[in-house]
């Protein structure tokens, strides 16, 4: 009755991988349950998800083939393109449909950018690149674009492609804090990333020393046009994610990483934590801290977990709201 805060299977986007060259779905080593998909097993998890009242997914692929500009990303018949069309044609507008929007899945040398002759990644024509992407997902069928490359204007330049052409209504969720973290190994597993010649983000993305410059990343975000922030990782700064609650009146998205997800599932797996328990425990700090929208890992779990109504955070008093009246169709007390 007193909890202050409450997590809800509303909060919940599921992070969904689809690969193209595949015939059953892989399992992803480094992140227990999590799988590259083939385009049958996305739908079927994508509809699972919908009927676990999960409002929405957001895609990455994993092309065949690579090339230096990730020309993959923008491709009609790429991956993502044609995921975003079948889960569309299966799913109407039950779902909201958004998608990860950077070439680092499509390029041969791993960066979130096209790079130069000195191997630097070049600003200004990636934002090219990211027109083409934005459109072409719109196109698709997306919902939402969401720029995760951390380059300066990446909002802007999106906005204004997506307008010119008609999708106004097409939302932008900015990566606009996101940390040269050490909490994405799994993801990079995930999508076949390898940065060439052992290089990393740091020129674009943001040290993890600076709280103030992510409070600047976000307002020149939402500037240009963004219409929802994210803050990635999460469990490391979630004083992030609350000095954007305190600051801003916008919907804050928190991604809870593929490295803070497998920390969880590797203590789960030697006995040293409750698993299930503590799952809700860091999504509910999340939420506490002031996030809105949660991508993360645990999504399908969490949500069969409030749909089956099973005690929340251990035996005092629950933290974790009842599930919503059509989560339970019984009507079961």
């Amino acid at each position: 009755m007193v909890a202050e805060t409450t997590l809800s299977v509303d909060d919940l986007i599921a992070p969904l991988f689809v690969r193209e060259d595949i015939t059953a779905p892989q399992p992803i080593h480094s992140l227990p349950g999590v799988v590259q998909h083939t385009m049958d097993s996305l739908i079927r998890e994508a509809t699972e998800l919908r009927d676990l009242s999960v409002p929405a997914l957001i895609l990455f692929g994993i092309p065949a083939e690579k090339d230096e500009i990730g020309s993959g990303a923008f491709d009609p018949g790429g991956i993502v393109q044609l995921a975003l069309g079948e889960l569309r044609e299966n799913l109407g507008d039950t779902m909201v449909l958004m998608a990860d929007l950077c070439v680092d899945e499509y390029t041969t040398h791993g960066h979130c950018g096209i790079v130069d002759d000195l191997g630097q990644v070049d600003n200004d024509a990636t934002l090219e690149i990211y027109q083409r992407v934005a459109l072409a997902q719109a196109v698709a069928g997306a919902d939402i674009v969401a720029p995760s490359g951390m380059m300066d204007g990446q909002v802007a330049a999106i906005r204004a492609a997506l307008d010119t052409d008609g999708f106004t209504d097409t939302s932008i969720l900015a990566y606009a804090a996101k940390y040269a973290s050490a909490f994405y190994g799994p993801f990079r597993d995930a999508v076949d990333v390898t940065i060439a010649d052992g290089g990393d983000r740091k020129g674009y993305q943001q040290d993890p020393r600076n709280g103030r410059e992510a409070m600047e990343e976000i307002a020149l975000d939402l500037a240009e046009g963004a219409d929802m922030v994210m803050v990635k990782p999460a469990l490391s700064y979630l004083d992030i994610i609350l000095r954007a609650r305190l600051e801003l009146n916008v919907p804050i998205a928190a991604y809870h990483v593929s490295g803070e997800y497998a920390m969880l599932k590797a203590a789960e797996a030697n006995g040293w934590i409750d698993g299930d328990a503590a799952a809700l425990e860091i999504l509910t700090s999340i939420k506490r801290a002031g996030a809105d929208l949660i991508l993360t890992y645990l999504t399908r779990s969490i949500a069969e977990t409030l749909h089956d109504h099973r005690p929340a955070l251990g035996t005092g008093p629950r933290a974790i709201e009842p599930p919503r009246a059509e989560l339970n169709p019984a009507g079961d007390d």
